[in-house]
């Protein structure tokens, strides 16, 4: 059996952990919003359309903001015409994802139910096929109290108190050529700068995040992030980060090895932020905003098959394995490495579309594999992030130097004297033994620990078997002389909890 060592101590702060890090994403997109979070009619649904069973499953996740409604969608769209009374909206083509769009859920809506499911929006603007008079505006509908054309509408709406939506996103992906309004590194940077500006003046509490790059494969990347942040970087907060993975070569080892790109991704756009603060002799530290990522190829081929212009029908619906699961963990644990920079992410989607919930209109809904890293995360990678000193065996892959059979990291809450170790043991043939030392932590003695494996790298859960893969509780370990020795499971995902007595 190989073995594996980390060292526990609260000195190796990586960084204060923003809640935010464990978003989700909601656009208008295949099922996402109807069928999945708004269906009226439903078994389960409220007066409001929103389902209950969704819901449900949405606040165990205990998500601190969702971004909202692209995403793709979010360039072509025209904000006014999901708001007011909906017999009066119009059905509009939407030519990001050839689909008909009813307006039927809106801005008020979203808001509606991000309230419901106890979490904030983040809201993102048109700066595609429109631009700053729009977004302005949108500011003013959402957060002004009151006394002006645009507050008063809201008012008229139903809403007499300002939605105060904090965080808002300056267009969409707009590097891409798939993007309405494409737009190069110049054209964007000068676009966003001035709509930060008017949007600012409209509500100085407001933070914003910039377009990034839509992959670290794209070819304007890094110059994209260099010109945008030049224009931008005195008054945006963040920059964002999008990136998908796949297993299309049926490579586990490799498709385990991802989040190391994802690693170097995140390493060189932080650099890229700090030439530009070098540059502008700027006293502000640029964060990062990861408010696209997650695994996505299982559905690629079904949604050529999926007719154009029909309304919310089935897209991106991929139906996650347990080897995914492992990857979305290992994903987590290395923004988790970040939290000094990584500030805000959003796994994308939250529900039918590349999500962890699956829902069949009409009918029930189920947690996929990816749910229960998420989950774990956000529930207990709250606190600081401590860096462990991993010394780990490695393996070779076609793609990564060296990649280690264990990815780790730490958090740890001080006020509720609690420390979490996160673990992936990529190794597919043996199981890890994990020595921890734990002596800095003197009184912690071990809560839990929680185990996903499974002997099928392939293994879904579903409708008829929603509970084929989930996490188990084992034996919790024993600390004997300031050292905890674990075992974690030949290809696992791990969550051991400490507390102290």
């Amino acid at each position: 059996m190989r073995t594996a060592t980390v060292t526990l101590h609260p000195d190796f702060r990586i960084g204060d952990i923003d809640n935010r890090l464990f978003g989700s994403f909601i656009e208008h997109l295949g099922r996402a919003v109807y069928g999945g979070i708004y269906e009226p009619g439903h078994a389960t649904a409220d007066a409001n359309g929103f389902r209950n069973d969704v819901a449900d499953m949405v606040r165990e996740l205990d998500m601190p903001i969702v971004r909202y409604p692209g995403g793709n969608f979010v360039s072509g769209y025209n904000w006014e015409d999901g708001v007011g009374p909906k017999e009066s909206r119009p059905k509009r083509l939407d030519l990001a994802w050839k689909t008909l769009e009813t307006n039927e859920f809106g801005t008020n809506e979203f808001v509606d139910w991000c309230r419901k499911v106890g979490t904030e929006p983040m809201m993102a603007v048109n700066l595609g096929t429109r631009g700053i008079d729009e977004a302005r505006e949108l500011v003013e509908y959402c957060n002004h109290p009151s006394g002006t054309a645009l507050s008063d509408l809201r008012v008229r709406h139903g809403y007499a108190d300002p939605h105060a939506i904090k965080v808002w996103c300056l267009g969409n992906e707009m590097d891409g050529g798939w993007q309405m309004g494409h737009k190069t590194a110049e054209e964007y940077g000068r676009i966003a700068v001035e709509c930060a500006k008017m949007m600012k003046w409209v509500d100085s509490s407001i933070e914003l995040v910039a377009c990034g790059s839509s992959s670290r494969g794209m070819r304007t990347f890094p110059e994209w992030e260099a010109t945008v942040l030049n224009h931008t970087y005195d008054h945006v907060e963040y920059i964002s980060l999008h990136t998908y993975y796949g297993n299309r070569d049926d490579n586990t080892p490799n498709f385990l090895a991802k989040s190391l790109n994802m690693d170097a991704f995140i390493k060189e756009v932080i650099a890229t932020c700090d030439y530009i603060k070098a540059r502008r002799r700027s006293k502000k530290t640029m964060m990062l905003s990861f408010d696209e990522w997650n695994v996505w190829y299982h559905s690629n081929a079904a949604d050529r098959k999926v007719p154009d212009w029909i309304p919310a029908p089935p897209k991106l619906e991929d139906i996650y394995n347990f080897e995914d699961a492992l990857l979305v963990g290992a994903m987590l644990i290395t923004m988790l490495k970040h939290a000094n920079r990584v500030k805000m992410a959003c796994m994308a989607q939250l529900v039918n579309v590349i999500a962890p919930i699956m829902t069949a209109t009409s009918g029930g809904a189920y947690r996929q594999t990816i749910f229960y890293p998420y989950l774990h995360a956000s529930l207990y990678g709250r606190g600081v992030a401590l860096n462990l000193n991993v010394q780990s065996p490695s393996y070779d892959d076609r793609e990564f130097d060296q990649v280690p059979y264990l990815e780790s990291v730490a958090t740890w809450d001080q006020a509720a004297e609690t420390v979490t170790l996160f673990a992936v043991n990529r190794d597919l043939e043996s199981a890890l033994e994990l020595s921890a030392d734990t002596r800095a932590f003197d009184g912690y003695g071990v809560e839990e620990h929680l185990t996903m494996t499974h002997d099928d790298l392939k293994a879904r859960n579903t409708f008829d078997q929603p509970e084929n893969v989930v996490p188990r509780k084992v034996a919790p370990p024993r600390v004997e002389g300031g050292r905890l020795s674990v075992t974690l499971p030949k290809t696992s995902w791990n969550v051991v909890r400490l507390r102290k007595s």
